[in-house]
């Protein structure tokens, strides 16, 4: 199979444009696929028309699927596919989770192995707006000053969906909570505050506004000043992709380097994506390197 590139930002992103993953890609091809992947944190396939097993078995060949804890908006008869959605249904209810990304978040990074990436599907787009903003996370770690670099090495954090579910729940009455059940399968989880990449090596930022509560070895007033810090430069223009998105653009990002936001549109403009999230490994940080 031949396809071409195009990269998308100096920092991060590539475009692939002429393969059809209706077809499941050669070895040779998906070797090269991944690693694009690797090497930009973020792949986006152009006008994919393919149906959601399709999906489903494309995304499965980087590792396995999550099933999202939000099980009210899963694909019928597809639960690896998770919607995401400003439509109702013909009951009035929520057709997705209709303010999904409406942070800046890491999927999943309140796993204990948090997922290695998101493949999302445009199904129905808004006219305008409606874009995702990206931000690479080794860029930013990479820009940090030597004196927060030191500082942050050795730290961990902490990162609840709980307590985001909880947020959102206060802002949006379309967000539904949690059972106690559901609840039990994501508690806090810890995690380093800088990340080593498994396949790249670079060490980027690996918390976020979303999920991400408090660093572990820090009193909370100390806590709160120095993430709120690190979230602030994090997400300055210079470190930032936007993807205004097309008719049937496959979006394939890693959450193990980059962090994202769904911008939003006008309530009345339909937006509905489909997600499938491939699970990854622990996070390794600095201080574990040393250990080992």
């Amino acid at each position: 199979m031949s396809f071409t590139t195009r990269p998308l930002s100096e920092l991060l992103g590539v475009e692939i444009s002429g393969l059809d993953l209706a077809t499941p890609p050669d070895e040779a091809s998906f070797a090269r696929i991944k690693s694009l992947f690797e090497a930009n944190s973020l792949v986006v396939f152009r006008d994919q028309r393919f149906t959601p097993q399709q999906h489903i078995d494309f995304s499965r060949r980087f590792g396995e699927l999550e099933i999202h804890v939000q099980h009210h908006f899963h694909l019928a008869g597809h639960q690896e596919i998770l919607i995401v959605s400003n439509e109702t249904r013909e009951d009035g209810k929520p057709l997705g989770l209709a303010d999904a990304g409406r942070y800046w978040h890491s999927d999943l990074s309140y796993k204990a192995e948090p997922s290695l990436g998101s493949l999302l599907h445009a199904q129905t787009l808004p006219p305008v707006e409606g874009d995702t903003l990206f931000v690479s996370m080794a860029a930013a770690y990479d820009a940090l000053d030597d004196a927060t670099k030191a500082q942050i090495e050795g730290l961990t954090a902490v990162h609840d969906y709980s307590a985001r579910n909880v947020a959102q729940q206060a802002k949006s009455s379309l967000r539904p909570g949690l059972t106690a059940d559901q609840a039990k399968t994501v508690p806090p989880v810890t995690h380093p505050v800088v990340r080593i990449h498994p396949a790249t090596g670079r060490k980027a930022l690996f918390v976020n506004e979303g999920f991400t509560t408090h660093i572990n070895e820090l009193e909370r007033p100390q806590s709160d000043a120095l993430l709120r810090r690190l979230f602030e430069h994090m997400i300055q223009p210079q470190f930032q992709y936007r993807h205004r998105w097309q008719a049937h653009d496959l979006v394939f990002w890693d959450n193990r380097a980059t962090i994202h936001l769904a911008t939003g549109c006008p309530p009345h403009l339909a937006r509905t994506l489909y997600r499938t999230t491939v699970k990854g490994d622990r996070p390794i940080g600095p201080q574990d390197r040393a250990a080992a």
